[in-house]
Protein backbone atom coordinates (compact mmCIF):
# COMPACT_ATOMS: atom_id res chain seq x y z
CA UNK A 1 0.00 0.00 0.00
CA UNK A 2 1.78 3.54 -0.89
CA UNK A 3 1.50 6.72 0.44
CA UNK A 4 -0.65 9.75 -0.46
CA UNK A 5 0.47 11.88 -3.20
CA UNK A 6 0.40 15.68 -3.53
CA UNK A 7 -0.95 16.44 -7.40
CA UNK A 8 2.30 18.90 -7.66
CA UNK A 9 4.64 15.79 -6.90
CA UNK A 10 3.40 13.47 -9.14
CA UNK A 11 1.26 12.05 -11.58
CA UNK A 12 0.15 7.45 -10.66
CA UNK A 13 -3.64 5.10 -10.47
CA UNK A 14 -9.78 -1.88 -6.95
CA UNK A 15 -8.33 0.62 -10.38
CA UNK A 16 -10.51 -0.24 -7.76
CA UNK A 17 -12.37 3.21 -8.51
CA UNK A 18 -15.88 1.14 -9.82
CA UNK A 19 -18.68 1.29 -7.19
CA UNK A 20 -16.06 3.53 -4.95
CA UNK A 21 -16.34 6.63 -6.61
CA UNK A 22 -10.91 -5.37 -9.97
CA UNK A 23 -13.71 -14.82 -23.84
CA UNK A 24 -13.40 -18.88 -23.89
CA UNK A 25 -11.36 -20.99 -22.45
CA UNK A 26 -8.09 -21.01 -23.55
CA UNK A 27 -7.26 -23.59 -25.65
CA UNK A 28 -3.01 -23.64 -25.85
CA UNK A 29 -2.66 -19.73 -27.44
CA UNK A 30 -1.31 -17.74 -24.79
CA UNK A 31 -3.31 -15.15 -22.55
CA UNK A 32 -4.35 -12.14 -23.98
CA UNK A 33 -3.05 -8.97 -22.08
CA UNK A 34 -3.95 -5.87 -22.40
CA UNK A 35 -1.07 -3.17 -24.14
CA UNK A 36 -0.98 0.14 -21.94
CA UNK A 37 -0.83 2.88 -23.75
CA UNK A 38 2.24 4.89 -24.29
CA UNK A 39 3.18 6.97 -21.64
CA UNK A 40 4.67 10.49 -21.57
CA UNK A 41 7.53 12.22 -19.55
CA UNK A 42 5.02 12.96 -16.80
CA UNK A 43 3.08 9.63 -16.85
CA UNK A 44 4.73 6.20 -15.37
CA UNK A 45 4.06 2.84 -16.93
CA UNK A 46 2.46 0.15 -15.54
CA UNK A 47 4.21 -1.55 -12.58
CA UNK A 48 3.40 -5.51 -11.06
CA UNK A 49 2.29 -8.29 -12.63
CA UNK A 50 -0.82 -9.39 -14.22
CA UNK A 51 0.68 -13.20 -13.47
CA UNK A 52 -1.69 -14.89 -10.92
CA UNK A 53 0.11 -15.63 -7.40
CA UNK A 54 1.93 -19.22 -6.74
CA UNK A 55 -1.37 -20.07 -4.88
CA UNK A 56 -3.75 -19.23 -7.22
CA UNK A 57 -1.93 -20.58 -10.64
CA UNK A 58 -3.64 -24.00 -9.84
CA UNK A 59 -7.31 -22.25 -9.16
CA UNK A 60 -7.49 -20.82 -12.74
CA UNK A 61 -7.18 -21.35 -16.54
CA UNK A 62 -5.97 -18.59 -19.08
CA UNK A 63 -9.30 -17.22 -21.23
CA UNK A 64 -9.69 -15.44 -23.80
CA UNK A 65 -12.16 -12.17 -23.88
CA UNK A 66 -10.39 -8.97 -25.20
CA UNK A 67 -14.08 -7.09 -25.00
CA UNK A 68 -14.00 -7.95 -20.98
CA UNK A 69 -10.49 -7.08 -20.92
CA UNK A 70 -10.47 -3.86 -22.96
CA UNK A 71 -13.88 -2.90 -20.52
CA UNK A 72 -11.24 -2.97 -17.19
CA UNK A 73 -8.75 -0.51 -19.00
CA UNK A 74 -8.30 3.32 -17.56
CA UNK A 75 -6.68 6.13 -18.88
CA UNK A 76 -4.15 7.46 -16.57
CA UNK A 77 -5.63 9.35 -13.59
CA UNK A 78 -8.66 7.56 -14.03
CA UNK A 79 -8.52 4.73 -11.95
CA UNK A 80 -9.76 1.39 -13.16
CA UNK A 81 -6.45 -0.97 -14.72
CA UNK A 82 -3.48 0.10 -15.91
CA UNK A 83 -2.60 -3.38 -17.50
CA UNK A 84 -4.75 -6.70 -16.57
CA UNK A 85 -5.09 -10.63 -17.66
CA UNK A 86 -8.29 -12.84 -18.18
CA UNK A 87 -8.70 -15.93 -16.24
CA UNK A 88 -11.87 -18.26 -16.04
CA UNK A 89 -11.74 -20.15 -12.07
CA UNK A 90 -12.36 -24.37 -12.67
CA UNK A 91 -14.68 -26.36 -11.89
CA UNK A 92 -12.92 -27.12 -8.86
CA UNK A 93 -11.51 -23.58 -7.71
CA UNK A 94 -11.50 -22.53 -4.27
CA UNK A 95 -11.31 -19.00 -4.57
CA UNK A 96 -11.64 -16.49 -1.88
CA UNK A 97 -11.82 -13.26 -2.72
CA UNK A 98 -12.07 -9.87 -0.12
CA UNK A 99 -13.41 -6.63 -0.68
CA UNK A 100 -13.45 -3.54 1.19
CA UNK A 101 -16.89 -1.42 0.53
CA UNK A 102 -18.88 1.30 1.53
CA UNK A 103 -21.74 0.83 4.12
CA UNK A 104 -23.54 3.93 2.95
CA UNK A 105 -24.20 2.64 -0.28
CA UNK A 106 -25.33 -0.94 0.28
CA UNK A 107 -25.19 -1.44 -3.56
CA UNK A 108 -21.40 -1.68 -3.41
CA UNK A 109 -21.57 -4.69 -0.92
CA UNK A 110 -20.95 -7.08 -3.79
CA UNK A 111 -19.25 -4.53 -6.64
CA UNK A 112 -16.51 -5.16 -9.39
CA UNK A 113 -13.27 -4.73 -7.66
CA UNK A 114 -11.98 -7.29 -5.39
CA UNK A 115 -8.54 -9.00 -3.75
CA UNK A 116 -7.19 -12.31 -3.26
CA UNK A 117 -5.69 -11.03 0.33
CA UNK A 118 -7.67 -9.38 3.27
CA UNK A 119 -6.62 -5.83 3.56
CA UNK A 120 -4.05 -5.35 6.49
CA UNK A 121 -2.31 -2.62 7.67
CA UNK A 122 -2.65 1.20 7.02
CA UNK A 123 -5.76 2.34 5.75
CA UNK A 124 -3.90 5.42 3.65
CA UNK A 125 -1.84 2.33 2.54
CA UNK A 126 -4.28 0.46 1.30
CA UNK A 127 -6.05 3.58 -0.27
CA UNK A 128 -2.88 4.18 -2.30
CA UNK A 129 -2.59 0.51 -3.15
CA UNK A 130 -5.89 0.19 -5.07
CA UNK A 131 -6.54 3.87 -5.45
CA UNK A 132 -9.94 4.09 -3.77
CA UNK A 133 -10.18 8.03 -3.61
CA UNK A 134 -11.59 9.17 -0.08
CA UNK A 135 -14.83 10.59 -1.49
CA UNK A 136 -15.69 7.08 -3.00
CA UNK A 137 -15.57 5.17 0.32
CA UNK A 138 -15.05 5.21 3.99
CA UNK A 139 -14.11 1.56 3.50
CA UNK A 140 -15.82 1.10 7.08
CA UNK A 141 -17.10 -2.64 5.74
CA UNK A 142 -15.72 -5.47 4.38
CA UNK A 143 -16.90 -8.65 2.47
CA UNK A 144 -15.60 -11.79 2.05
CA UNK A 145 -16.67 -14.53 -0.21
CA UNK A 146 -15.74 -17.56 -2.10
CA UNK A 147 -15.58 -17.18 -6.30
CA UNK A 148 -17.58 -19.48 -8.20
CA UNK A 149 -16.15 -22.14 -10.54
CA UNK A 150 -16.26 -21.36 -14.58
CA UNK A 151 -16.11 -16.96 -13.69
CA UNK A 152 -14.07 -15.00 -15.66
CA UNK A 153 -11.98 -12.33 -14.19
CA UNK A 154 -9.46 -9.77 -15.44
CA UNK A 155 -6.19 -9.68 -12.87
CA UNK A 156 -4.17 -7.03 -13.20
CA UNK A 157 -2.42 -3.57 -12.12
CA UNK A 158 -3.92 -0.42 -11.17
CA UNK A 159 -3.72 2.63 -12.89
CA UNK A 160 -3.68 6.28 -11.71
CA UNK A 161 -6.64 7.98 -9.90
CA UNK A 162 -6.84 11.65 -9.60
CA UNK A 163 -9.06 12.09 -6.57
CA UNK A 164 -8.84 16.11 -6.39
CA UNK A 165 -6.50 18.98 -7.11
CA UNK A 166 -4.47 18.17 -4.26
CA UNK A 167 -4.57 14.11 -4.57
CA UNK A 168 -3.69 11.99 -6.85
CA UNK A 169 -2.38 7.99 -6.60
CA UNK A 170 0.01 6.84 -8.64
CA UNK A 171 -0.21 3.49 -10.53
CA UNK A 172 0.12 0.08 -8.27
CA UNK A 173 2.05 -3.27 -8.47
CA UNK A 174 -1.19 -4.51 -6.00
CA UNK A 175 -3.21 -6.97 -7.75
CA UNK A 176 -6.77 -6.28 -8.38
CA UNK A 177 -9.83 -8.55 -9.30
CA UNK A 178 -12.51 -7.09 -11.48
CA UNK A 179 -15.39 -9.29 -11.58
CA UNK A 180 -18.24 -8.28 -13.89
CA UNK A 181 -21.23 -9.57 -12.01
CA UNK A 182 -19.97 -10.29 -8.77
CA UNK A 183 -23.77 -10.86 -7.20
CA UNK A 184 -24.22 -13.66 -9.51
CA UNK A 185 -20.65 -14.79 -8.87
CA UNK A 186 -19.82 -15.30 -5.38
CA UNK A 187 -21.05 -16.95 -2.95
CA UNK A 188 -20.79 -17.99 0.90
CA UNK A 189 -20.41 -14.04 1.72
CA UNK A 190 -19.53 -13.29 5.07
CA UNK A 191 -19.54 -9.27 5.89
CA UNK A 192 -17.28 -7.45 8.66
CA UNK A 193 -17.13 -4.14 10.09
CA UNK A 194 -14.40 -2.27 10.40
CA UNK A 195 -13.26 -0.45 14.40
CA UNK A 196 -10.80 2.03 14.92
CA UNK A 197 -7.56 1.12 15.63
CA UNK A 198 -4.81 3.40 16.52
CA UNK A 199 -0.74 2.72 16.98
Amino acid sequence: MKKFVVLSVIAFGLSACANYPMGTMDTGSEPQTATPAPTSDVEQACLGTTDLPVNMVGQFDAANDPELLNSTIGSPDKGMLCQGKVYESKANAQVTLYRAWNSTNPGSKLGKWWAFNQPAGEVAQYRSDFEICYQWSPLDKLVRCELKPGTKVVVGNGQSAECSAYLTYPVSAAQQIYIEDAANSVINCQTFTGEFSWK
